[in-house]
């Protein structure tokens, strides 16, 4: 038979100090650089998307992979991408800190919807506020 696995984790991902230096001109060249890292180590990145002070992604790792070496991965690697293309300024580094939440298959096109919509969500609502529900919403 073999062994079958479907993991999605939800990651939110800041820069140090939550500074907001993610400008609008150079974020879509950031996620498509994440985007090739993860299909490079064969993962499946199924939403990326987010503000001036954080990202979301929506990811499917192999199982050999842990997923704090996986986000080690993606923040050392961005962080050079980052640097040596200039592309923000005045970002110092990504924070120590991160957010992981483990989520249903079922709800896929929910959570994608949710993150591509980022831009229209962060209208209304803070990203204080939205860290805040998203870790109680999750018992943290």
């Amino acid at each position: 038979m073999g062994a079958f696995r479907q993991l999605l984790y939800h990651l939110v991902l800041e820069p140090y100090n939550r500074d907001r230096v993610f400008t609008k001109n150079n974020q879509i060249r950031l996620y498509s650089y994440i985007k090739q890292m993860v299909e490079n180590k064969k993962c499946k990145l199924y939403a990326i998307n987010g503000i001036e002070n954080h990202i979301h992604l929506l990811v499917s790792i192999r199982a050999d992979i842990s997923i704090s070496d996986f986000i080690k991965d993606v923040k050392v690697s961005s962080s050079l991408f980052i640097k040596r293309e200039n592309l923000f300024p005045y970002f110092k580094g990504w924070a120590s800190s991160y957010a992981i939440f483990t989520r249903s298959y079922e709800s896929l096109d929910k959570l994608i919807k949710y993150i591509d919509n980022q831009e229209d969500h962060h209208k209304n609502k803070s990203y204080y506020e939205e860290y805040g529900k998203l870790l109680r919403k999750n018992g943290l």
